[in-house]
């Protein structure tokens, strides 16, 4: 039975990979930092391992590994998840403190989880492993007024690549998932729902698709056999003003 560490696991997208995985039969340990959060996610499931965890601070994520170590003996995937959306502002308005802030949880932390999954992956036996971290579309193009958010996501893009060239003789894949406009929380704070900003100053509603859609392209990616690296993935609501956005 294969072993997945979800961050951000107590919502949004992190929330239905790990449901997702623990559907299809994997032994997943759910990561966040509300723990109230991951124990409904793990819905008293026999396979959970819910894990409070804040991902900026370095002895938190080695204690999650550790935790997943213990419980199961070895870590499989890596779903690099958790990330905050950052104040909405350009570069001239953004403060240092809400910069830094966010490029901790958005960057460091998917670093950080990353190291340590290497670490284990490279340890234990049979080696190897997948890494899949969360992008964002905002990898490839911004939305006005994310200055922080966009430069972590563009960020996540040079992570990614380096893991997978760096785990290439260990047995450890590293792809990215780049989604656009899935119906959680986050589409919220944007005002997807709404009316979200557009390069011309427009407002507009914009379409959404289900969160679950989305867990399930994450799992095609963790399920691919180790001969097979899935190293992008740019998954986005039908009809949603990305290509040729603006």
């Amino acid at each position: 039975m294969r072993v997945a560490v979800v961050t951000g696991a107590g919502s949004g997208i992190g929330r239905a990979v790990a449901r997702l995985m623990l559907a299809e039969g994997y032994r997943v340990v759910l990561a966040g930092r509300r723990e109230a959060q991951l124990l409904a996610a793990a819905d008293g499931h026999s396979q959970a391992h819910a894990v409070p965890c804040d991902v900026t601070v370095p002895d938190d994520v080695e204690r999650l590994f550790a935790a997943a170590l213990r419980r199961w003996g070895r870590v499989d995937v890596l779903f690099n998840n958790a990330g905050v959306a950052g104040p909405a502002a350009s570069v001239d308005e953004i403060s240092p403190a809400d910069w830094g802030a966010t490029l901790a949880v958005n960057l460091t932390g998917s670093m950080l989880c990353a190291a340590a999954a290497v670490r284990a992956m490279k340890a234990q036996s049979p080696q190897g492993g997948r890494i899949i971290n969360n992008g964002s579309i905002a990898a490839h193009s911004p939305r006005p007024r994310t200055v922080a958010y966009t430069v972590s996501k563009h960020a996540i893009t040079g992570l990614t690549k380096s893991i997978e060239l760096d785990g290439r003789g260990f047995g450890i894949t590293c792809g990215q998932i780049d989604i656009g406009n899935t119906a959680t929380e986050i589409m919220d704070t944007l005002g997807v729902g709404s009316g979200a900003l557009q390069a011309d100053g427009s407002r507009k509603v914009e379409p959404t698709f289900p969160v679950e859609e989305a867990a399930r392209a994450v799992l095609m990616m963790a399920g691919m056999p180790p001969s097979a690296s899935v190293g992008s993935v740019v998954m986005t609501a039908a009809g949603m003003p990305f290509i040729g956005r603006g």
